[in-house]
């Protein structure tokens, strides 16, 4: 992580997976009123990518400007142990560790920030977990399962499903695998609705070549009105289409919403 004053950080999951993973401090003066709670996000990653993937460090410089970021590798990504089950329950036990380890540390006020594979599991964990976030924000999310609509999505299931894909994904990406699923875990479409009153804001690009508009609009509706949505124009999907702009916006909805 080459972040000024970026440090590692270990965390261990439930199920006693080691994940690897990087604190990154806040640059001050941050834009708090100085009464406010400093804010502290944990970001999860989206599927093969890590937490030394260049867009997500840039994205975490950006968003230090509006406090503390931690992240951790999911199970099966980059340095942290175990199988990747693709944005499971065992993905959403390892940013539940991630949540408790900042509380632990002494984190006030923490927004989970989610990409992806993690904006999925962001919902899950703030819906289902037991460290649940003061604020959520899911960007680029699935709404439901095996979706084969786009050719990404379809290359992504010959990874996760085919053997010659499985080899692929351990050989060139260094993922680790499970097996696939034998029971679905429950779609982030079905919990939604859980995470009121804790604020949500959903961001999907018009322009997302894995997940069309249709899983953002599904996810709206199931959560109800007390969630933010934007779709914003010209951007792709998730950390690798992130922009400052978009970046700043997401940290100022942050700051506006916890003690505004």
């Amino acid at each position: 992580m080459s972040l000024a004053g970026a440090r590692p950080v270990t965390v261990r999951a439930d199920d006693g997976t080691t994940l690897s993973g990087v604190v990154v401090p806040a640059l001050p003066p941050g834009p708090r009123p100085p009464a406010a709670r400093p804010l502290t996000f944990v970001v999860g990653h989206g599927f093969t990518n890590s937490v030394g993937y260049p867009p997500f460090v840039r994205m975490a410089g950006w968003l230090r400007r509006f406090g503390e970021v931690r992240a951790v590798d999911f199970r099966g990504h980059g340095r942290s142990g175990g199988r990747s089950s693709a944005g499971g329950d065992p993905e959403m036990g390892d940013l539940d560790a991630a949540v408790g380890a900042a509380r632990a540390d002494g984190a006030a006020a923490v927004v989970t920030l989610g990409l992806s594979m993690g904006g999925g599991v962001a919902l899950r964990q703030a819906a289902l977990g037991r460290h649940r976030p003061d604020a959520v924000v899911s960007v680029s999310a699935v709404s439901r399962w095996y979706v084969r609509d786009t050719a990404p999505m379809r290359r992504v299931h010959w990874l996760l499903e085919v053997p010659a894909g499985r080899r692929v994904a351990a050989r060139a990406l260094g993922l680790r695998l499970d097996p696939p699923w034998l029971v679905p875990p429950t779609a982030p479409l079905e919990v939604v609705s859980a995470i009121a009153p804790t604020p949500l804001l959903l961001v999907h690009g018009d322009r997302d070549e894995y997940f069309p508009l249709e899983h953002f609009r599904a996810l709206v509706r199931a959560a109800g009105p007390t969630a933010t949505a934007w779709v914003v124009p010209g951007f792709g999907h998730a950390e690798s289409s992130a922009s400052a702009p978009l970046v700043e916006r997401i940290g100022r909805w942050a700051s506006a919403t916890i003690d505004p």
